[in-house]
C-alpha cells in the first residue's frame, strides 16, 4: 500500500466515522425533543391529577417553546451528543443531571420573569419541578438504553472467548469489563476480578465478583480454569507489578497482558485496544511518574515542532506523543529513508488526537543535520517554533571506532541545527542528551557534552540568561559557515531559547541491550552479559519523551536538565527475567555468560551528583555545567571540524580532552 492509498483510507475511514457520530447526534437529539414536549405535557398531566383544564393549554405551548431549546443548549454545552452510546457511564449521567438542573432553573427564572403575561400568569411552580425529573428520567434511559438491552437482554458477556481473571478491580478494570460486553466479538470471557482491597471482596461489578486477593491468584487459576490474566492496575507501583507477575507464574499462567500506565495512555478512558504482553519494561521500568500534559499542551498546541532523527526510537515516539497535543504541523527530518518511510505510513494512517477531531498536518523529510543549506532551506518554509534535537550517534563502541563521524554528526551538526534557530527565529530547541554525558570516558558521551556546551554558549549569544541568574550580557560571537565566520547582531531581534535534557538507557530503543538479549535468547543462548557487576539506569521512551516535552516547557533557556532515572539496575538482572519472560529458566534452559568490557563503557553510569539544583518537577532536575571559556570552546570547535575532516583520531581525543577535563578515555 502506498502513502497515498494510505491517506486515502484514512479519510474514507474518517467520512464513514464522521457520518455514523452524525446520525447519532440526529437521533439523540430528535429523541430529546420528543422527551422533553412528553415530559412538560406529564408534568402538567401530573400536577393536575390527569385532567388539565383548558386555560392551561397556552402555558403548556409556551413552557415547551422555552423548555426545549434551553435544554437542548445546556445537553450541547455538556456534550451529551458527543457520548459513545455503548459506553455511557455514571460521569454522564452527573453531566446529565448538572445540564437539567441549570437548564430548568433557567427556565423556571425566565417563566418568573414573564410570570406579568398572559401565557404564564399563574404558572404552577412544582411543574418546573416535576417536569426537570422525567426529563432527567427520559433522556437518561435514552443514553442507557444500548447498556442496558446488552447487559440485561442479551444476557452479557458471550461465553466463547478465553477464560480470563482481571487483576484490578479499580475504574480500569471497570472500564475494561464494559468494553468486553459491548464488544460484539471480544476474544475475552472473563471468570473474575482480583483486588487487594478487602472492601471489594465478593463484590460484583456489571455481574462479573471479586473472588479474591493476590495472593489467591494461584488457586483461584486452578478453581476456575483460567487461560489468560490480564493486569489492570495502570498507577501501580512497579513492585506490585513484579509481585503479581511472579504469582501468575507461581499459577502457571503463560499469558499475561497487562493495561499500560498513562504515560503510555494519554487518555482519560482505556479499551481493549490498549492492552498488550507483558514486558521488560513493566517489570525494570519506572514507577509512573506524574506528567503535567496541561504544561505540555501549552508548550506544544498550534506550535509548528520539528523533531531531528525522527525516525530513531527516542524521535519517532517524540513524533507520536506531539501528534496527541496537536500542534501547527509536525516536521520530521531523518538521513534514515527505510526509517522516515515507515514513521510517515504509521502516522499518516494515524488515529484522533484527544484535543481535537482532524489530526494536524504532518511533513516527513530525508536530510542530513549536517547540511547546513538544506537545514535552512527547511527552517525558512516550515518555520519551526520547537525543535527537539534527538538526531545523534549513539553506540559508544561504533564511535570509539569512527570518532570523526561523533564529531560531525553530535557536536557539527547541533551547531548548524543551533546557528539556524537563532537565524529564523526558533522559540525554543530541546537538545536530547545522555548520561554518558557525565565525566565521560568515551567519544560518544564527550561528544554529548560538547553538544550541551554548544546549547549553553547559544542561548548566551541569543541574549538568554543562565537558570543560576547569572548575568550574561549578549556576546558578538559568530555563527557563520565555520564557528569563526560571519557575526550575529549585537542586538538579536529574538530570543531562541535553548535547553539540553539528559537521561540513562531507553528500554525499548533500537540497538538496545534489550534488542541483542532478544536475539540471543531466540537463538537458544547464551545471553553475554559484559559484566556481572554492570549497572546502567533505564527508562521506558513513553515516560522520557513524555520528560523530555515536560522538560521543554519548563526551559527559560540555558539548563541542562537531568531526569531522576530511579535505581540504576544490574544488566545480569535484566538478562534473567527476559530469559523468564520468553518462558525458560535462567542458567537452566539460556545460560549467562560474562564478556568484558568493551572500549569506552562504564561498570556505573552517573546521571545525579549533589550540585543538581530541583524544578517544579520532582523527576526533574537541573545540572551545573562547569564553567567553560567560550573563546576556548569556538578555537576547539574549529580543531575539531578540522581534524574530523582528516579523520585525526587521535587529535579529536585529544581536542574532546581539552574542551572536557573530566573525559578520560575508557
Amino acid at each position: 500500500m502506498t502513502i497515498n492509498s494510505s491517506k486515502f483510507f484514512y479519510g474514507v475511514k474518517n467520512k464513514i466515522f464522521a457520518r455514523t457520530t452524525a446520525k447519532r447526534t440526529v437521533f439523540f437529539i430528535i429523541g430529546d425533543v420528543v422527551f422533553i414536549i412528553l415530559a412538560c405535557w406529564l408534568g402538567f398531566l401530573l400536577r393536575f391529577d390527569g385532567k388539565i383544564p383548558g386555560q392551561y393549554w397556552p402555558m403548556i405551548k409556551g413552557f415547551i417553546g422555552l423548555a426545549v431549546p434551553i435544554t437542548l443548549f445546556f445537553f450541547w454545552l455538556e456534550k451529551l451528543y458527543a457520548i459513545s452510546w455503548s459506553f455511557v457511564s455514571i460521569n454522564e449521567l452527573f453531566k446529565l443531571g448538572r445540564a437539567v438542573i441549570i437548564s430548568f432553573l433557567l427556565t423556571g427564572t425566565i417563566i418568573y420573569i414573564l410570570k406579568v403575561s398572559p401565557i404564564f400568569e399563574g404558572f404552577p411552580r412544582s411543574i418546573i419541578f416535576i417536569t426537570g425529573f422525567l426529563v432527567f428520567l427520559f433522556s437518561g434511559v435514552l443514553r442507557f438504553a444500548k447498556r442496558i438491552y446488552i447487559q440485561g437482554f442479551k444476557g452479557g458477556l458471550p461465553r466463547q472467548g478465553r477464560r480470563v481473571l482481571i487483576i484490578g478491580a479499580g475504574e480500569a478494570g471497570e472500564q475494561l469489563i464494559r468494553h468486553m460486553i459491548a464488544s460484539k466479538d471480544t476474544p475475552y470471557t472473563p471468570l473474575g476480578f482480583v483486588d487487594d482491597n478487602p472492601m471489594k471482596q465478593g463484590v460484583s461489578i456489571h455481574g462479573i465478583r471479586v473472588l479474591g486477593k493476590r495472593e489467591n491468584i494461584p488457586e483461584i487459576v486452578r478453581r476456575e480454569n483460567i487461560e489468560e490474566i490480564i493486569i489492570a492496575m495502570p498507577s501501580a507501583p512497579q513492585e506490585v507489578i513484579r509481585e503479581t507477575v511472579n504469582l501468575c507464574r507461581e499459577a502457571e499462567i503463560e499469558k499475561i497482558k497487562i493495561l499500560p500506565g498513562t504515560r503510555e495512555i494519554l487518555a482519560e478512558k482505556v479499551n481493549l485496544a490498549h492492552l498488550r504482553d507483558i514486558s521488560i519494561e513493566d517489570l525494570l521500568g519506572r514507577d509512573t511518574v506524574k506528567i503535567d500534559t496541561q504544561a505540555i499542551q501549552n508548550f506544544i498546541t498550534g506550535k509548528n515542532v520539528l523533531v531531528t532523527g525522527a525516525a530513531g526510537s527516542i524521535g519517532s515516539h517524540l513524533c507520536r506523543q506531539i501528534l496527541k497535543f496537536k500542534p501547527a504541523r509536525l516536521i520530521g527530518i531523518d538521513q534514515n529513508e527505510t526509517g522516515i518511510f515507515h514513521l510517515e505510513r504509521e502516522l499518516l494512517s494515524g488515529g484522533q488526537s484527544p484535543f481535537g477531531d482532524s489530526p494536524p498536518p504532518r511533513s516527513f523529510i530525508i536530510g542530513d543535520i549536517c547540511d547546513k543549506d538544506k537545514i535552512e532551506q527547511i527552517f525558512d518554509r516550515y518555520k519551526p517554533d520547537v525543535i527537539f534535537h534527538a538526531a545523534a550517534y549513539k553506540h559508544v563502541p561504533m564511535m570509539e571506532a569512527h570518532p570523526d563521524e561523533a564529531v560531525k554528526n553530535n557536536v557539527l551538526g547541533t551547531l548548524i541545527l543551533g546557528r539556524a534557530a537563532i537565524k529564523y527565529g526558533v522559540d525554543k530547541l530541546i537538545f536530547i542528551s545522555t548520561d554518558k554525558a557525565v565525566n565521560p570516558t568515551s567519544v560518544m558521551g564527550a561528544s554529548k557534552q560538547v553538544g550541551e556546551m554548544i546549547c549553553l554558549w547559544l542561548n548566551k549569544l541569543s541574549g538568554g540568561q543562565s537558570p543560576f541568574g547569572d548575568s550574561l550580557p549578549h556576546i558578538d560571537y559568530p555563527v557563520g559557515d565555520s564557528p569563526h565566520s560571519g557575526t550575529v547582531p549585537h542586538h538579536t531581534p529574538h530570543h531562541t531559547r535553548f535547553c539540553a535534557v539528559r537521561f540513562g538507557n531507553v528500554l525499548d530503543s533500537q540497538g538496545n541491550v534489550v534488542g541483542i538479549f532478544e536475539a540471543q535468547i531466540k537463538k537458544g543462548g547464551p545471553v553475554e552479559v559484559t559484566h556481572p557487576e554492570m549497572k546502567r539506569y533505564f527508562m521506558v521512551t513513553s515516560e522520557a519523551c513524555l520528560l523530555v516535552m515536560q522538560a521543554g516547557a519548563l526551559s527559560h533557556g540555558g539548563e541542562v536538565f537531568v531526569l531522576d532515572m530511579g535505581k540504576p539496575i544490574k544488566v545480569v538482572d535484566l538478562a534473567r527475567e527476559m530469559i523468564k519472560l520468553a518462558g525458560y529458566e535462567p542458567d537452566v534452559d539460556i545460560p549467562i555468560v560474562f564478556t568484558h568490557p568493551r572500549p569506552g563503557e562504564k561498570l556505573f553510569e552517573e546521571i545525579l551528583t549533589d550540585s543538581e539544583t530541583p524544578t517544579k518537577h520532582e523527576k526533574i532536575f537541573i545540572a551545573r555545567l562547569a564553567d567553560f571559556d567560550e573563546e576556548k570552546l569556538l578555537h576547539g570547535l574549529d580543531e575539531l571540524k578540522k581534524a574530523s575532516q582528516e579523520m585525526d583520531k587521535e587529535k579529536i581525543i585529544k581536542v574532546l580532552g581539552e574542551l572536557i577535563p573530566t573525559y578520560k578515555q575508557g
